[in-house]
C-alpha cells in the first residue's frame, strides 16, 4: 500500500490586502498565514510518513512572485526532499507566464535537478519508485485552446464546435498515455482542470477564456486508481461512487470572502491497484467573517451595528461590516467607536452603504481602499447584476481579450456565423468596454 498526500492551490503571496505588517519579521501575516499552513502540509507528510507528495498547481498568484515569497515556498518542499520523499509538482493556470508562452514558475525545480522533484508541465507519465513500491503518476497540466489547435483548425467554427474540438483532441492525447501504463501498477491522473460538475467559485471567472471544460466521462476512467485535481479551491469528489475517485482538495488556505465559508485541507490517500482509500484533513486556518446589516430603518442605528458585531466572533479574524444607511443616518453613527469594537479582529474594513434611488447601486466589494484588479472588479460587479446573468461568462472572456490588447484568439467566430452564442459574444464585448471604463 503507497501512501499520497495530496495538496493543490498554495497561491503562496496572495491575500497581503487582508494582513498587515509584522513589526518583529517585517513580512505581511497573510504571507505568514499561508506558510503555517503549508508547513502543516508538510509536517504531516514527514511524520506519517507518506510515500509521495502530489501538488495539483497554482503554487502562486502569478507565475513571476516575488524571491522572498517563492524562498518560503521552497524552504517548505525542501524538507521533503531532505526527508527523500518523492514529489510531483503540477502546472497550473496561475503557474504558467503569458498564458502558457513563456514557461512556469515552477520549471526552476526541474532546471535545478532537485532530488526526487518531478515537474508537470506537460502530458506525460512518470514512473516513481517510492519506498513502498512503484507507482505511475500522469501529469495533466492546465491547457489552453492554444496549446491543443491551432488556429487554422477553429476558423469558422462556433464556440461549442471548438470546445468539443479541444475534447477530442484531449482525449486522443490522454489515450495515448494509458495505452502505454503498467496494468500491473498503481495509477494516479494529476490534473488542474475545470470538470464539468465541479462547484465552482471564483476560479470559474478568472480563467475564463483561458482554458476549457473537461467532461467527467474523460477522467472517470477504470485504468486509474485515483484522480487528484487542483484549480477548484472548494473540496468536493466529484465520482460519488469513488470508482476511481475523483478529489478536488481545494485551497489551502482563504484566498478571499468568496472562500468565507469553505473548509481549507489536503488529502491523505493509501492506494494499490484497484484499492483505495482517502480521507480529507480538514486545516485549521484563519477565519473570514462578514457582517452585513440593514439599519435604513432602524432607531437607532448605531447601536444596531453594534449588536451585529456582537454576534460575531471577530477575534483574530478577517472582518469586513457592511452596513446600509439613509444618509440623514449619518450623524448617528460614531466611526471611532466602530474602530474601537472591531479592533479585536486580525485586519478589517469598515464599508457603509447609502441606500439610494439610483438605478445601479453601489456594490460594496468595490468600495474598499485597496486596489483591485480590474478582472476581479468586473467579476464582483457581475455577481451582483441579475440582469447581466445570462450574459455574464462572455462578458468575462471578453474582458481578458480587452485587458490583453489581443482579440487575436476571440474564439476565431466565423462573422458570418449568426449563432446566437456568437450575438451574444459581440453584445458582451461592447458591454464590458464600457463597464470596464466606469470600474
Amino acid at each position: 500500500m503507497i501512501k499520497i498526500l495530496h495538496l493543490s492551490d498554495i497561491h503562496m503571496g496572495s491575500s497581503f490586502s487582508h494582513g498587515r505588517i509584522d513589526p518583529q519579521t517585517g513580512t505581511n501575516t497573510r504571507l505568514e498565514d499561508f506558510v503555517k499552513t503549508l508547513a502543516r502540509c508538510i509536517d504531516r507528510a514527514i511524520s506519517e510518513p507518506v510515500d509521495l507528495v502530489v501538488f495539483g498547481g497554482d503554487a502562486f498568484p502569478d507565475a513571476t512572485p516575488p524571491p522572498f515569497v517563492q524562498e518560503k515556498f521552497a524552504s517548505q518542499f525542501r524538507r521533503l526532499v531532505d526527508a527523500q520523499i518523492p514529489t510531483v509538482l503540477l502546472v497550473g493556470n496561475h503557474d504558467q507566464h503569458s498564458q502558457g508562452q513563456g514557461g512556469a514558475s515552477l520549471c526552476i525545480y526541474r532546471t535545478l535537478g532537485v532530488p526526487g522533484f518531478i515537474v508537470g508541465d506537460r502530458l506525460m507519465t512518470h514512473h516513481i519508485q517510492t519506498r513502498n513500491g512503484s507507482i505511475q503518476v500522469i501529469s495533466l497540466p492546465w491547457l489552453t485552446r492554444s496549446t491543443l489547435l491551432t488556429r487554422p483548425e477553429t476558423e469558422g467554427l462556433s464556440l461549442a464546435e471548438v470546445n468539443q474540438l479541444l475534447i477530442d483532441r484531449l482525449r486522443v492525447a490522454l489515450e495515448g498515455e494509458i495505452r502505454s501504463l503498467n496494468p500491473e501498477v498503481p495509477t494516479v491522473l494529476l490534473g488542474h482542470l475545470m470538470v464539468d460538475n465541479a462547484s465552482y467559485g471564483a476560479e470559474r471567472f478568472l480563467a475564463v477564456g483561458k482554458g476549457f471544460t473537461v467532461p467527467l466521462s474523460l477522467l472517470a476512467r477504470p485504468c486509474f486508481d485515483y484522480v487528484a485535481l487542483g484549480h477548484v479551491h472548494r473540496h468536493q469528489n466529484l465520482n460519488k461512487s469513488n470508482d476511481p475517485p475523483i478529489i478536488y482538495p481545494g485551497s489551502i488556505e482563504r484566498v478571499d470572502f468568496s472562500e468565507e465559508k469553505e473548509d481549507k485541507g489536503y488529502v491523505i490517500v493509501e492506494i494499490e491497484r484497484g484499492k483505495v482509500q482517502w480521507e480529507f484533513c480538514p486545516l485549521p486556518v484563519r477565519t473570514f467573517c462578514t457582517i452585513d446589516v440593514d439599519v435604513s430603518n432602524a432607531a437607532d442605528p448605531q447601536a444596531k451595528i453594534l449588536k451585529a458585531i456582537a454576534q460575531k466572533n471577530i477575534n483574530d479574524a478577517v472582518v469586513r461590516l457592511i452596513y446600509k444607511l439613509r444618509s440623514e443616518q449619518l450623524d448617528q453613527i460614531d466611526t471611532a467607536l466602530l474602530h474601537q469594537t472591531l479592533s479585536p479582529a486580525h485586519t478589517y474594513t469598515i464599508q457603509p452603504e447609502l441606500i439610494s434611488q439610483l438605478a445601479r447601486p453601489r456594490v460594496p466589494e468595490l468600495g474598499t481602499s485597496n486596489a483591485i484588479d480590474p478582472l476581479e472588479a468586473l467579476r464582483t460587479y457581475l455577481n451582483n447584476r441579475e440582469d447581466l446573468k445570462d450574459i455574464s461568462a462572455p462578458m468575462l472572456e471578453a474582458a481578458h481579450k480587452l485587458l490583453a490588447g489581443d482579440n487575436e484568439e476571440w474564439f476565431n467566430l466565423d462573422p458570418n456565423n449568426t449563432d446566437n452564442k456568437a450575438a451574444s459574444s459581440q453584445e458582451a464585448i461592447n458591454l464590458t468596454d464600457r463597464q470596464l471604463r466606469l470600474l
